[in-house]
């Protein structure tokens, strides 16, 4: 049996392909929609991709089902459970509680296990060609390494009201009397990693077992005794800030996401012509570099998506192609950055890219607005704006500042002063630069704080010291 793991580090997400070496078959579990790295495993490996499927409808990256079986031919199976109000839009195989895929000697057999949301599923193993007892399970966003789905999601950002305590009561059940069923040697395979804003203290560790979660897991304790009314107050208390693309992602992964089909290669453009859609506000330009390079000047009304780290992520917080159709340029190394970025942002739904350009040569640039930490104070700000999530800011704020998660600001543009300057920090400065950009793209006026709030406290000692 073939079971390889597909990690992305820029969402935290983990897709699967299994595959009956006899009979030279595969199923892919969910994928994100650039499809290379399958196609490739696939062909190493001189399978056949016959089948493709996931975990739940998710919310924080656009799934690659319908992709993969446009592309391979593969067949769908998503989720009939979760009752008529979470169904799938698209046709599609349904799988319940029990039902099998066969892939030669191997079952691959559906578990409802409701709580991160209703129609969740995760799949038991079994080599038929060595046991008769299922060996793994990948659990989607059910159960992490020292953590799990957090059920709150739909309320968070897919317009649910109070959907958080019945989710998480789905939880405990799932967890009590499916998961904690299972023999301890059972290998659990979790759909996401550290960084994931799906759990709220996700571990690292690839996998884990069914023995190890029931023996140290912080849930462990609650679930033996019956606790229900702990667990689940255990359970909300101190989720993440939920982005406020989730939303868009979840909705278009019920409906079925469009089909791209085989995308040709990215072009670099021509610097004059990129210069006049611009002027005619045909394009947007996206500034690839870091905070520090873009501080130094960059292309006029850009956004500023790194693309180091954490490309698809930054990129759904500044571009919403529901309410913003236009096309994007790349400032790009060459053919092939250009293209890993692009790879990136398909994979939130973003598809738009014209291509690139290398140099801002003939472009309108300027240089973003950065004051010190020292003049904060004698700055006429209209807002001093934290980007940082509700528990960084919790822990420690400037005073004055008004706490919005940078995922959310270009949802929120409304809440944000019309006229003067919003001055944006962050921890280090990435992520004020790219919420800033969003902000000046939008026309508002904006300044950053140099060093953002890992210079705060030096500024501050530095007023202390030289007081005494």
């Amino acid at each position: 049996m073939l079971l390889e793991r597909i990690y992305d580090e820029d969402l935290a997400q983990a897709s699967f392909v299994i595959g009956c070496q006899a009979k030279k078959e595969a199923i892919v579990v969910d994928p994100r929609r650039d499809l290379d790295v399958y196609v490739k495993i696939a062909e190493k490996n001189d399978m056949k991709i016959m089948g493709v499927t996931e975990t739940h409808i998710h919310a924080d990256f656009l799934s690659g089902t319908r992709e993969l079986a446009s592309a391979t031919g593969a067949t769908m199976y998503v989720s009939g459970e979760g009752g008529q109000d979470w169904q799938y839009e698209f046709d599609a195989t349904r799988l319940y509680d029990g039902s099998e895929i066969k892939l030669g000697n191997i079952t691959i057999t559906a578990v409802h296990t409701p709580g991160h949301t209703p129609e969740h599923l995760s799949y038991l193993v079994t080599d038929g060609a060595f046991a008769d007892d299922p060996g793994y399970m990948l659990t989607g966003d059910f159960v992490f390494s020292g953590d799990l789905g957090r059920p709150d999601l739909l309320d968070e950002a897919a317009g649910g009201v109070d959907t958080r305590f019945e989710g998480a009561k789905q939880m405990f059940k799932s967890l009590r009397d499916k998961f904690l069923t299972l023999p301890d040697l059972v290998q659990v395979f979790p759909g996401h990693g550290a960084g994931s804003a799906c759990g709220k203290s996700l571990g690292a560790i690839p996998s884990t077992t069914v023995g190890y979660e029931r023996r140290f897991s912080w849930w462990a304790s609650y679930a033996e005794n019956n606790d229900e009314q702990e667990f689940i107050d255990e359970l909300l208390d101190g989720q993440p800030d939920a982005p406020f693309y989730f939303g868009r992602m979840k909705n278009q992964n019920r409906r079925g996401p469009e089909i791209m089909g085989e995308r040709a290669p990215l072009e670099e453009l021509d610097n004059a012509e990129v210069a006049k859609k611009l002027e005619a506000d045909e394009v947007s330009f996206v500034d690839t570099r870091s905070a520090d390079a873009v501080h130094n000047g960059t292309v006029e009304a850009a956004l500023n998506i790194p693309g180091s780290g954490n490309t698809a992520t930054y990129g759904a917080w500044a571009v919403n192609p529901e309410t913003d159709d236009r096309s994007l340029v790349l400032l790009a190394e060459d053919q092939e950055s250009a293209q890993s970025i692009w790879d990136h942002l398909v994979r939130v739904g973003i598809d738009k890219v014209a291509g690139y350009v290398t140099s801002f040569d003939g472009l309108p640039v300027s240089e973003p607005q950065v004051i010190n930490p020292g003049d904060v104070e004698s700055f006429d700000a209209a807002t001093l704006l934290d980007v940082r999530a509700v528990s960084e800011y919790d822990e420690g704020h400037i005073p004055g500042a008004t706490q919005l998660h940078g995922g959310r600001v270009l949802w929120n543009l409304d809440k944000l002063p019309q006229h003067g300057t919003i001055v944006t920090y962050c921890k280090s400065g990435a992520r004020s630069s790219i919420v800033a950009n969003v902000l000046r793209h939008a026309g508002y006026d904006v300044a950053e704080l140099k060093g953002s709030y890992d210079a705060w406290p030096i500024h501050q000692d530095s007023v202390s010291s030289a007081s005494h």
